[in-house]
């Protein structure tokens, strides 16, 4: 798939061929659905907790005597029935990570960056440098790609002019290429790649390279 590379201002410079082996793989709903299901899941702390009748500081000693009262039976104020008394059933700390194979993230990866090559919605820029922080300069710059829509914006490494100068921009997010995942892929509307970050993700999702690596 060839795309058009453009630079800081929105202008055209030249054409890029993204390997099909990443941009053009069958996209898979399910596997997408899978990956995201597992990162929004592997993000939950889990220390939610509540504290049963066994738990709670109240008295242990019978409430009331047994008969005679006309009242029904109780043993204890800690009671999950009574105001103050320990809680039913509540949730306690626990796990809530789900494991996928890594095989299957990778592809679902390919799936994802696909689908936004399909729709016309990956952008390639031939390098983003900065020499300060500048907000509306960056600003300025996503209007000419992207216009109004929201833009996920990779780096290949640390890019602190470039990070910071997304840093306040509501619509856009910076990311570096090697921290690549499903949930920022699927939130964003456009996902604007320099070519050094290209690289990155050519090292990291080709299968070809994947092959030599493994011959290796």
């Amino acid at each position: 798939m060839e795309v058009p590379i453009r630079n800081m201002a929105g202008d055209q410079i030249g054409t890029q061929e993204l390997p099909a082996d990443i941009f053009e793989v069958e996209v898979n709903p399910g596997l997408m659905h899978q990956a995201y299901v597992r990162q929004m899941a592997n993000a939950r702390v889990g220390t939610h907790n509540t504290k049963d009748r066994s738990e709670v500081d109240r008295t242990k000693a019978k409430w009331y005597r047994q008969k005679g009262t006309g009242r029904a039976r109780h043993g204890a104020r800690s009671a999950p029935i009574f105001v103050g008394g320990g809680v039913a059933h509540g949730p306690h700390p626990r796990s809530y990570a789900q494991a996928m194979p890594r095989k299957m993230r990778r592809q679902a990866l390919r799936s994802a960056l696909s689908a936004l090559a399909a729709d016309q919605q990956i952008i390639v820029v031939d390098d983003l440098a900065m020499d300060t922080p500048k907000t509306a300069a960056m600003r300025d710059m996503l209007r000419q790609l992207v216009g109004e829509r929201t833009a996920l914006v990779l780096v290949a490494d640390r890019n602190e002019p470039v990070e910071r100068s997304l840093r306040n921009l509501p619509n856009a997010r910076s990311l570096r290429a090697s921290y690549l995942n499903i949930r920022d892929l699927l939130t964003y509307d456009y996902v604007v790649i320099p070519q050094a970050a290209l690289d990155v993700i050519v090292s990291l999702l080709g299968t070809q390279q994947a092959a030599e690596g493994a011959e290796a």
